[in-house]
């Protein structure tokens, strides 16, 4: 690659025209027509559907436009006019199809009739809905209920997710993965442990009543650019907003409102982060322990003179536990070991630390950054002591706010999608349905993975997704997955998952959230939680791709019924003709949550899932917030750095992604273009390495496993990030990240810390 493809820094703010410019490229790049366009003045209203990407808070009072870029751009992927019809299969072998890129995959368009693949031709073919159903069900038949696996995606309803749930259970297995095993289940473990329930405590409100803001490992400009609405407001305010991230990230820097005149016609921008920390990755616990150890310290000196203390006193004693523990191994902790680990000075850590003590309501925002290591639990506990120390919990304004990716990551746990039985409501499921659920632990993806590479898994129900893309040690699970006995495929567009077949592999082309869902009994809605734990309604505003696809809770019906015929007493045929009948079925299941659920899903802003933690009431083993005592202060304690040249990779996604889809080949915001087979590196780095910007390498991971993991054909890129520290575009470097390498207790899989070496210099073979 050349130098002037790579090196063209983003000088902008976030927003502005640069997303305008954006959003008018992608509508034009996917054929989307004007009638079809205006479903963006749809998106994320009350009367309209909720965005299919990521699970941001829906507002009461939305903006006009209220959809960022990459909402954006998931829509018009979803509206474009271009079809995949059963011709274009027969034109392309699977063999030729695995030889395009990903994004020349989906971006050729809308699924419109559902396959079965054809070994004799190594082609797609068209089967009808019914011919299918019939199939899959006698093959899971035929198959042990806990050798197959129902994974799901982030993007499934709540209705179809319910359904989901059930059908599994019905059918004899807790093998209920989904897409927040791959991202936010150390969040879910870490507040269980901490505060008694699995996900954040603010809602929108919040932001109109704190005082400052954390955010640590999240980049909001790319992964939740509508968030950017409420951090401007809350700038105005004169917020301070603090930022802990390895790399310097325009849209956590400055943001122009795309809504706004002012700052459209002028070069007025909104300053973001206040403090922007550049912490080594994997630095996160370090940094949060020298912040508390800063607080803790200045709080020991109040006392010595007598002065109001700065933690929260009647919090701590009437509300946690551990707190004396935490608190000791804190004073105890050198200023030198947090410096080494977080990377940064002691002097940086205090400046945070003091806007801290002067704040009465701290709200911290999270993302993959904390969750995807090694010690990723413990990173999410360190948030929760923090906000401890001064009762930043419970109260307006303040609280933990782990900022989900995908659109229903967090609904669907609510409605039970979940591989841990005691996380479901399996004797209630049990009496409304008059069966018995089974009670063993089933598999989360991690464990999926490693079942399937021992030949345990003979069957894959993929409810939406790109499994084989996203997972970890891809060139080791490739050849695993080819051995499936079934492979069941629910999705709107074709992805590498459908490629890398089983025996028997169906894809089954299921309508998107934005489009028409014509059933019998009428149109149909669906409903989301969103990343605030707020239940929203959403229907379909455009016309379906085709008449030949099906919606998700029909396929789910469709399969449950020809696989569970009459043994169990749900009738599918209902539920699939009117899905108002599935969220009554939900009510009963879970009446704290959903009781009245038809009426309320259309409350503007949603109504809220109930969490005791935000009315400090503690659902823990103590009964008590729990304070936690880390166990080590850097990330990965059983695959350390061997060498004096390794590099710790993290994996990121760009402006042009969402998940594995990928809308471009460029990165506005990191000046990268025309290609994703890049490694941002320190310059100091690359003087050290004798790289250039441009050069082209290998990169290796650092592992005794007897498994030689290399990516080459890297070109190296010159960027603001700390030393020793590299990264590079997800999925392309998952063939680097061991499947055996995820967070304790989690089992997250591991990409923000990955110990690699550089490999294939240029001139290497020559000197040699």
């Amino acid at each position: 690659m050349k130098e002037s493809d790579t090196t063209r820094d983003y000088p902008y703010a976030s927003g502005g025209w640069g997303s305008l410019k954006a959003v008018t490229t992608i509508l034009a790049q996917e054929h989307v027509s004007v009638k079809d366009s205006a479903a963006l003045r749809k998106q994320n209203k009350p009367d309209g559907f909720m965005c299919v990407s990521c699970s941001w808070a829906k507002p009461a009072d939305p903006h006009v436009f209220e959809f960022c870029e990459s909402g954006a751009k998931a829509t018009a992927w979803d509206l474009t006019s271009k079809r995949m019809t059963p011709e274009f299969f027969q034109l392309h072998t699977v063999t030729e199809l695995l030889s395009w890129h990903d994004h020349d995959l989906e971006e050729a368009g809308r699924l419109t009739a559902p396959l079965r693949y054809d070994p004799a031709t190594d082609k797609y073919v068209q089967v009808e809905w019914q011919q299918a159903f019939d199939e899959i069900g006698r093959e899971l038949n035929q198959l042990d209920p806990d050798s197959v696996v129902f994974y799901a995606s982030g993007r499934a309803s709540l209705e179809t997710s319910y359904m989901y749930q059930l059908f599994a259970r019905m059918y004899g297995t807790n093998n209920l993965p989904d897409s927040s095993n791959m991202c936010h289940e150390s969040t879910s473990v870490g507040l269980k442990e901490a505060i008694g329930v699995g996900v954040g405590t603010i809602t929108l409100e919040d932001f109109e009543k704190t005082d400052l803001m954390f955010f640590f490992g999240q980049n909001v400009g790319t992964n939740s650019p509508r968030m950017l609405h409420q951090l401007q407001d809350a700038r105005k305010r004169g917020v301070p907003i603090i930022t802990f991230n390895p790399l310097r990230e325009p849209g956590l820097v400055r943001f122009a409102n795309p809504q706004s005149p002012v700052q459209m016609l002028t070069p007025d921008n909104t300053q973001i982060s206040t403090q922007y920390h550049q912490l080594k990755t994997g630095g996160d616990t370090a940094a949060i322990l020298g912040i508390c150890k800063a607080v803790i310290a200045a709080d020991d000196l109040a006392i010595e003179q007598a002065r109001p203390r700065v933690i929260d006193v009647d919090f701590i004693r009437e509300h946690t536990t551990g707190y004396e523990a935490f608190a000791n191994y804190a004073r105890e902790a050198s200023w030198a070991d947090i410096e080494k680990v977080s990377g940064l000075p002691r002097e940086a850590i205090e400046a945070a630390a003091n806007e801290y003590m002067k704040a009465n309501a701290v709200m911290i925002h999270y993302g993959m950054g904390l969750t995807q290591h090694r010690l990723g639990v413990q990173n999410v506990r360190m948030v929760c002591n923090l906000l401890f120390l001064r009762g930043n919990i419970g109260k307006p304004g303040a609280g933990p706010s782990p900022v989900r990716g995908h659109s229903n990551v967090q609904g669907q746990r609510t409605v039970g999608i979940t591989e841990k039985p005691e996380l479901a409501p399996l004797d209630k499921l049990a009496s409304q349905f008059s069966f018995e659920p089974p009670r063993k632990k089933g598999l989360n993806t991690v464990e999926a993975f490693e079942a399937m590479l021992k030949g345990e898994v003979k069957g894959v129900f993929n409810l939406g997704g790109n499994l084989v893309r996203s997972v970890p040690d891809r060139l080791r699970i490739e050849p695993a997955w080819r051995g499936l006995r079934l492979n069941v495929n629910v999705a709107t567009k074709l992805n590498r998952s459908h490629l890398v077949h089983g025996e028997i592999s169906y894809i089954l082309p299921c309508l998107s959230r934005i489009e028409i869902d014509r059933q019998a009994s009428g149109e149909q809605a669906v409903s989301m939680e969103d990343s605030t734990a707020c239940m929203h309604g959403s229907h379909g505003v455009a016309e379906p791709a085709s008449e030949n696809i099906r919606s998700e809770p029909y396929i789910v019906a469709g399969i449950a019924k020809a696989t569970l015929g009459t043994r169990f007493n749900v009738d599918w045929d209902a539920w699939r003709d009117d899905y108002s009948v599935v969220r009554d079925e939900i009510a009963k299941t879970y009446p704290e949550i959903f009781h009245d659920f038809n009426q309320r899903m259309w409350t503007p802003g949603g109504f809220h899932k109930p969490l005791p933690a935000s009315q400090r009431q503690w659902k823990t083993k103590s009964g008590k917030a729990e304070f936690l005592v880390p166990k080590a202060l850097g990330e990965d304690p059983d695959m350390p750095e061997r060498e004096p040249d390794a590099l710790r990779l993290m994996t990121l996604r760009s402006d042009s992604q969402f998940n594995t889809t990928i809308y471009g080949l460029d990165d506005r915001f990191r000046g990268v273009q025309g290609s994703r087979m890049v490694v941002l590196m320190n310059p100091d780095d690359m003087a050290a390495s004798g790289l250039s910007e441009g050069d082209k390498i290998g990169l290796q991971t650092i592992a005794d496993d007897g498994f030689d993991r290399r990516v080459s054909g890297f070109a190296v890129k010159a960027y603001d990030i700390p030393r020793g520290c590299i990264a590079g575009y997800y999925p392309e470097c998952n063939p680097l990240l061991p499947l055996w390498h995820y967070a304790e207790e989690s089992k997250v899989p591991g990409a923000k810390s990955i110990p690699v070496r550089i490999v294939d210099k240029p001139g290497a073979q020559a000197s040699a």
